[in-house]
């Protein structure tokens, strides 16, 4: 009757050890087979890549550095700094101004952004952002020209413009005037140097960063300002996502001052007051 517990208590422990052994050999073979039947950790999303289409031959909206092998400008850092708002990659294409609009409405591009002024026509193909700089249409010469000093003089010259821009537009109004379109505006600041042409009809930013640039002081501005105008980022007609967060960034970099730091670098002064509203 003594040996009868312990032979039972001997039982119920080679019992329990087993259970325990069982159990233990169960939950070690779930945590061992969990990694291999569940899915693999998800790497980190990547950001959406927005194509950003530009001309970049208007310095200093948008142009090449020739050194570091890639494109500079104020138009370059806009859209990044907005990409950065908003959460997207931005990858700079360069396309022939003239080809912009076409390369939105057939998906090539996301956005343009090139000093494209808003203007109705340009309304009726795509959407624009709200404006982001106040420009105006300027004229340069050579250095010894002195006969262009108002809009009236322009009259009976031969003017330079960039095809499909709001130059080309305000050129054909002027009486008189023979206008000479040009693929580049670099093509038609050489003509001009060469004399083919009276002067060239484009943005007054651009006109004056091209005349500081140019070494030989063979141009100069004239003092004719023929236009005011808003300047906006182009998305595809009814692209209203992307359009939004565009108008976001935007409105988030004025409010946080990278609008204000990004216009000081590229031209050197504070912002216009409406501008930043």
């Amino acid at each position: 009757m003594e040996k009868q517990p312990k032979s039972l208590l001997k039982l119920f422990a080679l019992l329990l050890f087993f259970l325990l052994g069982v159990g233990s050999a169960l939950g070690l073979s779930g945590c061992g087979s969990s990694p291999a039947a569940s899915k693999p950790a998800a790497s980190p999303a990547q950001k959406k890549v927005i194509r950003a289409g530009m001309d970049a031959a208007y310095p200093p909206f948008g142009f090449q550095d020739m050194e570091k092998k890639e494109y500079v400008g104020f138009d370059v850092d806009i859209i990044k700094a907005i990409g950065k708002e908003e959460g997207f990659e931005v990858e700079v294409r360069n396309v022939n101004f003239d080809g912009l609009i076409p390369a939105l409405q057939s998906g090539d591009l996301d956005v343009a952004i090139n000093d494209i002024t808003i203007t109705e026509d340009r309304k009726k193909s795509v959407d624009f952002s709200k404006r982001y700089y106040i420009a105006g249409l300027g004229v340069v010469v050579k250095s010894d020209n002195d006969s262009i000093q108002k809009k009236e003089d322009l009259s009976g010259k031969t003017l330079g413009v960039t095809i499909g821009s709001t130059g080309e537009e305000a050129a054909r109004k002027i009486e008189g005037a023979n206008v000479r379109v040009y693929s580049t505006l670099s093509d038609a600041f050489l003509d001009l140097k060469q004399g083919a042409v009276d002067c060239v009809v484009n943005d007054i930013p651009t006109n004056e960063y091209y005349v500081a640039k140019t070494s030989d002081k063979s141009v100069k501005t004239a003092p004719v300002a023929l236009t005011t105008e808003d300047l906006g980022i182009a998305v595809k007609k009814g692209n209203k996502d992307l359009l939004e967060k565009i108008d976001d960034g935007l409105a988030r970099m004025k409010k946080n001052g990278e609008f204000v730091k990004i216009y000081k670098k590229w031209f050197g002064k504070e912002p216009p007051a409406e501008v930043l509203k």
